[in-house]
């Protein structure tokens, strides 16, 4: 970029660009933009109300640096510095399952976080690249609002791409997708329509916007960039108004459901010695009597792998056990167990939920062959299957349950009390565009499912972010399909969310205890039930063609952006 382009960028909003002669100070800024952009994902150590202003604003530094930029190659480092620490301090608690409880060496535990950050960070870096290789000439020419409007558009559109690509390349981890930073705040309303890739898009297109502005010396300049601002702050008056559109509407009666959290440790879930522990004190709090006599739970919400060996492992007794508690307690109990079948010949290892009652025979559950049985579709690599090539690492860990089956996609769901249940299992809830199968309707399974429900066992990552970060996740759920969340989960976040992404109640993490919670079932689709991503893939694929195109028309020269 030329000295007469990089004056447009007056301090204090330089102040990088003043440092670039000092890679120390400049690597140093990023990093430190990119551990404070790693907050936005959850409330904790910051207030929820933040999180939405924190994401827009580092992002916002991040495309001025992006903007400025003398070249390409520039602008992807200026990327990769911010998502190195963005990911290494967002994603710290995977240190936890490897070191703590995996058996892995602290070097090797830190070394593989690093990686995954480094490798997730590419993405990042692409999108800086991609931005400023089809900005750069935009730039040069005189201020026009449509140029401006065109740059904060193009700059969301290729975060929203490789927001995409990440969410979707080799099975997807699209954890902290900016777009989970606006469960609360003027953007959430857009969640409906859109779902979260479409506030990613949003939350760019805002701190392109802002970049501008701040960007903006001289009255010309001030006038376009205001303008894009005013785009941006129109589409949050528009997300308060979606905000107030009701997507759903009650389906039958309400029932009470407890949610379970034992707070079993990880040290003892596995250990063969102590394992019996951990389920009696599961089914001491599943039987507890209900504080009010009419407030008995029709349904009992134990979480993942409250049942930690296969099904046909387990002594009749203990099934005797529960099905007394079924009984006794007049519910279904639906719990998450790992599960052992022989089809045709060939055995299947899944890592499924169930749902029985008192009527439910000892032969269905030693068999597994159950009227209400989900098997887990999306697996988590390392944890629950074993990526080519990479078994080694594995074997270097001693986490138990790494190769499991995959269920169907869609799969029946658990009708109970009038209410059709549709279970996820830990990590398939951060994908939103699976998600939204189970509340379709389908030609084979029949109407869709009025309440959600997720069960996890987060112990692997001890009282870190990741649990709070999940429950964001969940959120994020119920505002996209306006159906109820209820999770229970084994040490927190156990929780019951409404359909707005309110959360109605919530147990303290690390806490053993239940949660009595009355849940109203709903049913309607929101237009992002409807269209999934499609909408905001084809808007985001528009802006980038059409960058490409304006960018051949557009003479180079001030900007000098063919420079790598």
């Amino acid at each position: 970029m030329s000295s007469t382009a990089a004056q447009k960028w007056p301090p204090p909003a330089n102040r990088l660009l003043k440092h670039a002669h000092s890679p120390w100070l400049y690597s140093a800024g990023l990093l430190a933009l990119g551990a404070i952009h790693a907050l936005a994902f959850a409330p904790g150590p910051l207030p929820s109300w933040t999180l939405p202003f924190v994401d827009i604003f580092t992002l916002a530094v991040l495309a001025k640096v992006v903007f400025q930029s003398s070249s390409v190659l520039r602008a992807a480092g200026a990327g990769l510095l911010l998502g190195l620490a963005n990911f290494s301090v967002g994603v710290y608690w995977l240190y936890i399952s490897m070191h703590s409880f995996g058996g892995l060496a602290a070097p090797l535990a830190a070394g593989a976080v690093l990686i995954l950050a480094f490798v997730l960070a590419l993405f990042i870096t692409l999108a800086s690249a991609l931005a400023r290789w089809l900005s750069a000439r935009h730039l040069g020419l005189p201020a026009n609002y449509r140029w401006h409007l065109l740059i904060a558009a193009v700059w969301a559109s290729c975060w929203t791409a490789t927001e995409w690509l990440r969410g979707t390349l080799f099975t997807g981890f699209p954890w902290l997708n900016i777009g989970y930073a606006h469960v609360e705040g003027v953007l959430a309303g857009w969640a409906p329509v859109v779902g979260v890739y479409g506030l990613a898009w949003l939350s760019a297109f805002a701190a392109g916007a802002v970049a501008l502005l701040a960007g903006a010396k001289d009255n010309q300049n001030d006038a376009a960039a205001a303008i894009t601002v005013g785009a941006a702050i129109v589409t949050g008056l528009v997300g308060i108004l979606l905000g107030h559109i009701g997507w759903s509407q009650p389906h039958g009666e309400p029932m009470v459901i407890r949610l379970v959290q034992g707070n079993v440790p990880q040290t003892e879930k596995f250990d063969p010695s102590r394992m019996l522990q951990g389920i009696e004190s599961y089914m001491r709090l599943a039987a507890l009597a209900p504080k009010e006599p009419d407030g008995a739970p029709s349904l009992i919400v134990l979480p993942e792998t409250v049942m930690p060996v296969f099904q046909d492992r387990i002594a009749p007794q203990i099934w005797e056990q529960w099905l007394h508690i079924a009984k006794e307690r007049n519910a279904t109990i639906l719990m998450g167990i790992p599960l052992h079948r022989n089809l045709n010949g060939q055995d299947q290892y899944t890592n499924s939920a169930i749902g029985f009652n008192a009527s439910t025979s000892l032969s269905q559950l030693g068999a597994a062959t159950l009227p209400m049985a989900y098997d887990k579709h999306h697996l988590v690599p390392f944890g629950e299957f074993i990526p080519w090539g990479f078994r080694w690492f594995v074997h270097a860990m001693q986490i138990p349950l790494g190769d499991f089956n995959r269920g169907a996609p869609r799969q029946r769901l658990f009708q109970i009390n009038g209410q059709a249940f549709s279970p996820d299992i830990c990590y398939e809830d951060v994908f939103g565009e699976e998600i939204i199968r189970s509340v379709r309707d389908s030609e084979v399974y029949g109407p869709g499912a009025n309440i959600l429900v997720n069960v996890s066992n987060l112990a692997w990552f001890g009282n870190s972010w990741a649990l709070r970060q999940h429950l964001q996740i969940s959120r994020m759920r119920a505002l996209e399909t306006a159906r109820p969340m209820i999770r229970a989960t084994n040490t927190g976040m156990t929780a019951a969310i409404a359909p707005d992404g309110r959360v109605r109640a919530a147990l303290d993490p690390l806490h053993k205890g239940v949660l009595d919670v009355e849940v109203q079932g709903a049913t309607g689709l929101t237009p992002y039930v409807r269209w999934g991503n499609w909408p905001v893939l084809a808007w985001t694929g528009l802006f980038l063609l059409w960058g490409w195109a304006l960018r051949k028309r557009v003479p180079g020269g001030q900007q000098g952006d063919d420079t790598p």
